[in-house]
């Protein structure tokens, strides 16, 4: 019986030690790629614009060809919603919401995710004129983790995970404006 004792005070331990923990990891987290695209601002930033267009090079799209896919509202203006919906673990069900468009340089998303967890994140896409024929796009993601589940941030390293979605998907749209 003080065997049992003693392995049920040990979990409790690392338990309150892991709350403690928590406590002082960051809560938000943040990550932003960018690539340079052989086109004008102007051209780049009317094809991002439109959350129809995703579909042509997120990542996030590509992952599972049979997700339902749902569009209210005037694409490529505020208060436009793609929803989707999809059996595929790693896709889930969720919408994104154009929440703010400064014209020609940045566009504000709010992602609300349903499953596989429940999360309201924001996104945004920013282009930059380098030269009068190339582009600078930024695309970056905001989230954030309640406590205790914080404590998974340094294991998830979003950093890495999202980072090359983001990169993979500003590759995708590369190609696909200078086709």
């Amino acid at each position: 019986m003080n065997i049992i004792k003693k392995i049920l005070l040990g979990l409790f331990g690392i338990i309150v030690l892991a709350l403690l923990i928590a406590l002082f990891l960051p809560k938000e987290y943040a990550v932003e790629r960018e690539i340079t695209i052989n086109k004008p601002k102007d051209s780049v930033f009317n094809y991002i614009k439109y959350l129809k267009n995703q579909d042509n090079f997120s990542v996030w799209s590509s992952k599972d060809p049979a997700m339902k896919k749902t569009f209210t509202g005037t694409d490529g203006t505020v208060g436009a919603i793609a929803g989707w919906d999809s059996k595929d673990k790693n896709v889930g069900v969720g919408e994104q919401e154009i929440k703010k468009i400064v014209e020609g340089k940045r566009i504000d998303f709010e992602l609300r995710f349903k499953v596989p967890f429940e999360s309201n994140d924001n996104a945004y896409m920013i282009t930059e004129a380098i030269s009068a024929n190339q582009t600078k796009v930024k695309w970056g993601f905001e989230g954030k983790m309640p406590y205790p589940m914080n404590l998974m941030l340094p294991i998830m390293n979003m950093e890495e995970m999202l980072g090359k979605d983001l990169q993979d998907g500003l590759n995708n749209l590369k190609a696909v404006l200078e086709e």
